[in-house]
């Protein structure tokens, strides 16, 4: 079977979120299934700069507007199609903002641009090669499934994959024209949405099928609290909707042999993780004792309940603990973060910015994450804490939810237990959870049966991936009938 992946970002070429790791990780998943994936991205400097040898397979002179080119090259087991289009992707910042931190005022053209090329790439454009189905990742190629409904493309069924509904790619209708659909296209049964234009709106409304990347998540959408307004449009395609669990990319998250922890370990070596302890002590100033480290590794944002981390860190050090944190986001956060990290030195650190080495160390050296998100459609930083023995206190919510049992006493009785699990998202609950944490940890032979249990978790992508293999091979069966 032959699938055309559309997505703004791919790890290992370019990430800003968990996104990437799924369109870099699932396609490799995939391969031993017989499915042979090519992935659709943008054509940012940083992945431009990165490519070796690629090699000219498609050419637009007028992609809405602008000269473009689809390139092809092999990057770490991936093979990717790269939308070359200066015009729209060669410019400083990241893949959705601009140097001062606001999205580029055309994204709209940027990511309608990439749909159309892979709605082009669907029909059969691309030389010698044709899906048998698409799958697009969120807003930014949600547009995919719309341009394939307007532009036939006979009998080729579409999935779009819900990563995170709060960003929906909402833009006022004096786009509409540009967009070269034809004008029955902006209804509501399409992309018109309370008198804007909504792309994943669009997507929703035209894909064959919806994913989203926890079962807890696909619940939780279908409601006021979680749908984000477009729970009605959920609704109506209920029957079509699935959710598919995250896994990870095990071989790149293996205490075992990754090349950035200074001490490897498994299961049976738990006590070689000391020394990673005491880089992560050096590396943010913390005294050298037993307390237990916690950890936060985050967007520094409200979604992800980073004001509750802000608002209690003094009394996690009151209850004995040490906490670091390592991320960036809003400027209050951030700074209430540096504030209680100077108010409790040795006690506190906080290391603002984005740092992959940095992120794998801290999983292999510190004894628990926090992971506070009001809402979280999988995650995978609980996930790479499970692999990791970094013991996950999560909210209860989406994807947390799916992915940690609690240690509550019958858990524990039965050694099943990989975490702790609180609700409501609220300080004095997150405080609970992290007292239980204490307790727990205050017994290092209930707490090391802890870490064991959650490194036997799967938390590959082999289960996921025979999910979306079979729901695959079920739309291209019926596309065929």
């Amino acid at each position: 079977m032959k699938v055309l992946s559309v997505s703004s970002e791919v790890f290992p070429l370019i990430k800003t979120g968990g996104l990437a790791d799924v369109a870099g990780a699932l396609p490799i998943a995939l391969k031993s299934f017989g499915i042979e994936t090519k992935t659709l991205m943008p054509g940012y400097p940083g992945v431009m700069k990165l490519l070796q040898n690629p090699a000219v397979r498609l050419e637009f002179s007028d992609l809405l507007g602008q000269p473009a080119r689809v390139l092809e090259a092999e990057h770490q087991g991936l093979d990717i199609l790269v939308l070359d289009a200066p015009a729209y992707y060669d410019r400083p910042g990241g893949p959705y903002l601009d140097t001062n931190g606001k999205d580029h005022p055309d994204n709209w053209r940027r990511f309608a641009a990439l749909s159309l090329a892979g709605s082009e790439i669907a029909a059969g454009l691309l030389p010698g090669w044709r899906p048998d189905l698409v799958h697009a990742h969120d807003w930014q190629s949600a547009m995919v499934p719309v341009y394939m409904r307007y532009y036939p493309t006979p009998e080729l069924p579409s999935i779009l994959t819900i990563h995170n509904i709060a960003f929906q790619g909402q833009f006022g209708a004096d786009i509409f024209p540009h967009l070269r659909l034809p004008p029955h296209a902006f209804a509501t049964e399409s992309i018109e949405y309370y008198g804007t234009v909504g792309f994943l709106k669009g997507g929703l409304q035209t894909a064959t099928a919806i994913t989203t990347v926890s079962p807890s998540y696909a619940d939780e959408i279908l409601t006021p609290e979680f749908g984000m307004g477009l729970e009605g449009v959920i609704a109506s395609r209920r029957d079509a909707l699935y959710g598919i669990v995250n896994g990870i990319d095990a071989d790149i998250w293996n205490p075992a042999t990754d090349p950035v922890v200074h001490t490897h370990y498994g299961p049976t070596t738990l006590k070689n993780r000391l020394e990673n302890r005491r880089s992560i002590e050096e590396f943010f100033h913390l005294d050298h004792d037993d307390a237990p480290i916690f950890c936060v590794i985050s967007r520094l944002t409200w979604q992800k309940g980073m004001d509750l981390v802000a608002s209690t860190a003094d009394r996690i050090v009151a209850l004995g603990g040490k906490l670091v944190v390592l991320g960036s986001g809003e400027a209050a956060l951030e700074g209430a973060l540096l504030a209680a990290a100077h108010r409790n030195p040795g006690r506190i650190g906080v290391s603002i910015g984005y740092n992959e080495p940095m992120s794998h160390l801290m999983q292999a050296g510190c004894d628990a994450i926090i992971i506070p998100s009001r809402f979280e459609p999988c995650g995978l930083t609980q996930l790479y804490g499970l692999r990791y023995g970094c013991v996950p206190i999560v909210a209860r919510t989406g994807g947390l939810n799916d992915t940690v049992i609690d240690a509550n006493h019958a858990a524990l009785a039965a050694k099943v237990a990989t975490g702790i699990q609180f609700a409501p998202v609220n300080e004095e609950s997150m405080l609970q959870a992290l007292r239980r944490a204490m307790h727990l940890y205050a017994d290092q032979k209930v707490w090391t049966q802890l870490q064991k249990q959650g490194m036997k978790s799967d938390v590959s992508w082999e289960k996921s991936a025979e999910r979306y293999v079979a729901l695959y091979s079920s739309l291209v069966s019926k596309g065929m009938t």
